[in-house]
């Protein structure tokens, strides 16, 4: 079996171990999440937010400038970017929408060029949170050296060649698109006293970088030295990330504290405004509607898999149309709530996979086409809302955060982000007064 194939049969088995071992039970209410695992032009552009700037559509030629191997390229800034603004007084704050995919290789399934496809259809653009293991050919595997395990393990398995050309003609692409490549480190170990979610601070960074070594060696590591380079540099790209499982969260915002990341999607959030997390945008999993059902999961297809088939990844087909309408109009009930409520930005967290007949995939592309189309709605990466967070004052960022989940400002927005009069000045002292403290 191809590496590309092998890779979705590991991605299963995996899930079905986790599922197995009663998922279910920790699901029902928020749940763990579980993560898995063809070429086209850009022709569309990335539309920037109301009254914001785009950059330009690519950088000049001469500013190409290989990096080590080749395998990464300094290409000038990221073409369809947009340029955002503070908010003015009493203006309305856009509704950020975040499509994010954890593993984001491409193999026989091509989803991820699909969804490349659907982005640009929609003026969506994503977060693709690669596995740097992705990148590393199966009889190179000994060159990763995990935490905790022997080298050359992987919860995830390896590539092949040309699972690897794929997975990077993809990643370049979506680059070019205007898309974050984060990442979603290598082994994938979960659930086991082994796992990430015991990594230590100085564990995690190890991890951080042998998932930025394959990233800026896969040319030497895949023997495909006469391919083009990824056209960014990743160890300036890489600023946020997605653990395993949304494991060990805390001592990894300790390491990419240090590390430089800006951002950090492994926890588990209600929809209202992020906070900052030791120096890190805190834009974790959020919990959102299950239709039908007294309770909530979290924003991502796994969850809706375990509450719907728990223990299995191939449910009762008879099921599956059912269980894919659920889950968007869970999300879509989630984005109402959020854009005629606080306007928190809405954070949806998917993988590459087929479960239950690939029916979460059809989800996600209705979602899409349902909220990225609506007035005042950005569909945007991880990045690209972390860059609109830090324009603004961060006194309006509190102020909006006091809303709870899908309420409005009372008055309004125009009453709620008014602006403040100037506290009034203080009289200064008069010589008597100032006579009479000496």
């Amino acid at each position: 079996m191809p590496a590309a194939g092998r890779r979705t049969a590991i991605h299963k088995a995996v899930h079905r171990k986790a599922l197995a071992a009663g998922a279910l039970a920790v699901a029902l209410i928020t749940g763990l999440a579980g993560c898995s695992g063809s070429d086209g032009a850009a022709t569309k552009g990335v539309q920037g937010g109301a009254g914001a700037k785009k950059s330009p559509a690519a950088a000049p030629p001469n500013a190409v400038r290989l990096i080590g191997d080749g395998s990464t390229a300094f290409t000038g800034a990221q073409p369809h970017q947009p340029v955002w603004q503070k908010l003015k007084p009493g203006e309305t704050p856009p509704q950020f929408v975040v499509f994010s995919w954890d593993g984001a290789g491409e193999d026989s399934q091509k989803l991820f060029s699909h969804f490349r496809s659907v982005g640009r259809k929609y003026d969506a653009t994503m977060t693709y949170f690669l596995s740097g293991v992705y990148l590393l050919p199966e009889e190179k595997r000994k060159l990763y050296d995990p935490p905790r395990h022997s080298a050359g393990r992987s919860d995830i398995g390896f590539n092949d060649v040309e699972g690897i050309r794929a997975t990077v003609r993809e990643l370049r692409a979506a680059w070019q698109e205007g898309n974050e490549i984060g990442t979603h480190f290598n082994g994938h170990f979960c659930g086991t006293d082994t796992s990430v979610g015991k990594w230590s601070p100085e564990e995690w960074k190890s991890e951080i970088n042998q998932a930025k070594s394959f990233v800026k060696n896969w040319k030497t590591n895949a023997g495909l030295r006469s391919e083009q380079p990824l056209p960014f540099d990743y160890d300036k790209e890489l600023v946020g990330a997605r653990t395993p499982c949304l494991e060990g969260r805390k001592n990894f915002l300790q390491a990419a504290s240090e590390m430089g990341f800006r951002y950090d999607t492994s926890g588990v959030n209600d929809q209202i405004w992020p906070k900052k997390d030791l120096g890190l945008w805190d834009l974790s999993m959020q919990l959102v509607p299950v239709p039908g059902r007294a309770f909530q999961t979290l924003s991502m297809d796994y969850n809706f898999l375990v509450n719907q088939s728990p223990g299995t990844t191939q449910g009762d087909p008879s099921r599956h149309g059912y269980w894919g309408d659920q889950m968007r109009d869970g999300l879509v009930q989630a984005f109402e709530r959020s854009y005629k409520g606080n306007r928190a930005p809405l954070i949806i967290g998917n993988h590459f996979e087929s479960w239950n007949g690939g029916t979460y995939m059809r989800a996600i592309e209705e979602t899409i086409a349902t909220v990225c189309v609506q007035k005042d709605v950005k569909c945007v990466s991880f990045r690209q809302l972390a860059d609109w967070l830090d324009a603004q004052d961060p006194d309006v960022v509190a102020k909006m955060r006091t809303l709870k989940v899908g309420e409005a400002p009372a008055g309004g927005w125009q009453t709620f982000l008014a602006a403040q009069p100037p506290a009034p000045a203080r009289a200064p002292a008069t010589g008597v007064k100032q006579a009479e403290r000496h």
